[in-house]
This record gives structure tokens, C-alpha cells and sequence, in this order.
């Protein structure tokens, strides 16, 4: 089953409640939550106080995506705030496996990510512990952008470990993802599919989720 986790980077913050349910009318199977901290990616957004706010106003599991520098030192924060999976990366400077392994005490699903020009090799560490990976199809840091085409290898390269490792881990992708190239990275063997733009923006949300889902 390929699950849809729109990103909220996208939404109207000024009525993140309301934009919350527009999600879970739409089919939405998750909400995916881009935390930036202005050091690890040159942008800023929120932190885990509004995750703790969308997380008592919805049903949706919060698929919260962790693009900080340090996220060893603010775990506790999101883990309390209400994150039903956390994703870290794996460039982040904080212990990697000890992160992944707070997480899971916690028990949260925990979750790794890689940037474009990561290799996949870089994962092999602590594929067997994770519940999902995630493939950066664009630079993290900023919605809206163009997909990156050399992505779509890493994609089946990444799926090929899951298959030999880990078969229940989840393989997911963020970054300019249209209801036009998610076809390709589904074949690729994506099965959660992040998107922001393509949903928020789209006249019909209910059926670009569809498209993106089917």
C-alpha cells in the first residue's frame, strides 16, 4: 500500500487546525512536518511546540522530519510533543545510533534520511534498526523545488537494501514530487510518498492525494 504524508510546509500556518482537517477529509494517511533549525539547512520553521499544537487538534499520524544540526539535544521535546515517527538524518553531527536508539525506546518509529548526494551505502550502518528510510529528491531546506532526476536510481538502490535487509521498513521520498513523476518513483519502489506543494496547492486535494496514492 503506498501511503501519502503531505507536508505542511505548504499549509496555511495561520490555520494549521483547519488545514489539518482539509488532510484527513482528503485521504491524507499521514501529515508530514519539516522541522528547520537555520543550521543544518538554511531555512527556518517550526519546532515541537507546534507539533504538540496539531497533534491535540488531529487524528493524523505526525511523520516529523527532523532537519537540525543536533537532534539528539531536542528529542525529548518532539518525542513528548506528540510524533507518532521521527526522521533524522543521517548527516546530521549528533551520534546517529544513539538517536535512533532513544527513539525507539521511546517507542516511536524511527527513521533515517540521506540528501541527494548521500550514497545509499551510507544507511547499510543501521538499515536493520529502522523502521523507515528517507530519499531526498531535492536539496532539504525549501518547498516547491524541482525534482532531482538522479534521485530516482537512489530510489531502487534504497529499495533493493530494504528488500535484502530490513523487507518491513518503509522506503520514502520528499522533494518535488507531482502528480506527473510519482508514477516513476512508485516503480522506483517508493512507498510513502511526502509532497507539499502539489498537494495544498491543487484545486482538488482529495484527488491529487488519490493520484499520488494509487
Amino acid at each position: 500500500m503506498i501511503k501519502v504524508s503531505p507536508s505542511i510546509l505548504s499549509a496555511d500556518f495561520a490555520n494549521l487546525e483547519s488545514e489539518m482537517k482539509r488532510l484527513e477529509t482528503a485521504g491524507a494517511h499521514w501529515a508530514h512536518v519539516d522541522v528547520m533549525d537555520g543550521h543544518f539547512v538554511p531555512n527556518i520553521s517550526i519546532g515541537a511546540p507546534v507539533v504538540k499544537a496539531i497533534s491535540k487538534v488531529s487524528d493524523l499520524p505526525l511523520d516529523v522530519h527532523l532537519m537540525i544540526s543536533d537532534p539528539d539535544f531536542y528529542l525529548d521535546d518532539f518525542i513528548k510533543a506528540g510524533s507518532h515517527i521521527i526522521t533524522i538524518h543521517e548527516e546530521c553531527s549528533s551520534d546517529v545510533g544513539k538517536v535512533l536508539a532513544r527513539i525507539r525506546e521511546a517507542g516511536v518509529k524511527c527513521a533515517l534520511s540521506i540528501k541527494p548526494n548521500t550514497p545509499v551505502s551510507a544507511l547499510e550502518k543501521y538499515i536493520d534498526i529502522l523502521d523507515m528510510v528517507l530519499i531526498m529528491t531535492v536539496e532539504p531546506g525549501f518547498g516547491g523545488q524541482k525534482f532531482i532526476d538522479f534521485c530516482f536510481p537512489k530510489i531502487a538502490e534504497a529499495r533493493a537494501l530494504i528488500d535484502a535487509r530490513n523487507p518491513k521498513c518503509l522506503l520514502e521520498i520528499d522533494g518535488g514530487v507531482t502528480c506527473d513523476n510519482v508514477a516513476a518513483a512508485k516503480a522506483a519502489g517508493a512507498n510513502v510518498i511526502v509532497a507539499g506543494s502539489s498537494v495544498f496547492g491543487a484545486e482538488d486535494m482529495k484527488r491529487a492525494i488519490e493520484i499520488l496514492g494509487e
